[in-house]
């Protein structure tokens, strides 16, 4: 544990605590002090000017990440008929309905997003106690209810980021893998970032992006400035 302290406070001294770094910049650091033996994500915070209490300033939402999230994602899709065979097409991990069902209720959850046309969501009920909490439930509002399988399994494949503002008012996300390079990072971070801005809510009045920082997962926090961020949206 020492060692991990002693490693922890290295990786602080290169950042500047009370520099707020450009977007380019700050992911250049997050990345240089992933310094784990693991492929690190590189995770953003982003503080935003809205009560979450209000149900008219909920923001949530999902976003096509041009680079993907950096991983296999897989997909489920509660499809019949010719939606079924079109999902199986796009590569979707498993099909089906009443079977999947099942499956799920017998404990199996090996798979990171669901998908369902709007006439399968009475089946999908059936789970929804178990996909809910979990953040896998099926919703229209993001995209993944929808007679539109075939684009949306390839979409969610590629690394669709989905996300929703805590009840601090904080909106948690990864932006990629370290792997994947500093300009790839930089082009999904501008990619959220837009769809956050889109997302305001109209009852949110003064600032609405009050602070963004960014770390690797195992990394010190990199404060961001915001202005400069907005300037490249």
């Amino acid at each position: 544990m020492a060692n991990k302290g002693k490693r922890f406070r290295g990786l602080a001294e290169k950042i500047d605590r009370q520099t707020k770094y450009s977007a380019a910049d700050g992911i250049k650091l997050a990345v240089d002090t992933a310094q784990a033996k693991f492929d690190e994500s590189i995770e953003i915070a982003v503080r935003l000017g809205v009560d979450p209490k209000q149900s008219d300033q909920q923001v949530r939402g999902a976003v096509a990440l041009p680079n993907g999230l950096g991983k296999d994602v897989r997909v489920v899709v509660f499809a019949k008929g010719p939606k079924e065979a079109e999902a199986k097409d796009a590569g979707a991990d498993f099909v089906g309905s009443d079977d999947l069902v099942e499956k799920i209720q017998g404990g199996w959850l090996d798979f990171d997003k669901a998908i369902a046309t709007p006439d399968m969501m009475a089946t999908v009920a059936k789970v929804a106690k178990v996909l809910g909490p979990r953040g896998l439930m099926p919703n229209p509002k993001v995209g993944t209810v929808t007679m539109n399988v075939k684009e949306t399994v390839e979409t969610e494949k590629k690394g669709k980021l989905a996300y929703r503002v805590d009840k601090n008012g904080i909106v948690h996300a990864s932006i990629g893998k370290k792997s994947m390079g500093d300009q790839k990072l930089k082009e999904n971070y501008l990619a959220l970032m837009n769809a956050l801005s889109k997302a305001k809510p109209a009852s949110s009045k003064g600032i609405y992006l009050k602070a963004i920082s960014l770390s690797s997962t195992m990394g010190p926090g990199i404060k961001l400035d915001v202005a400069e961020t907005q300037a490249l949206l």
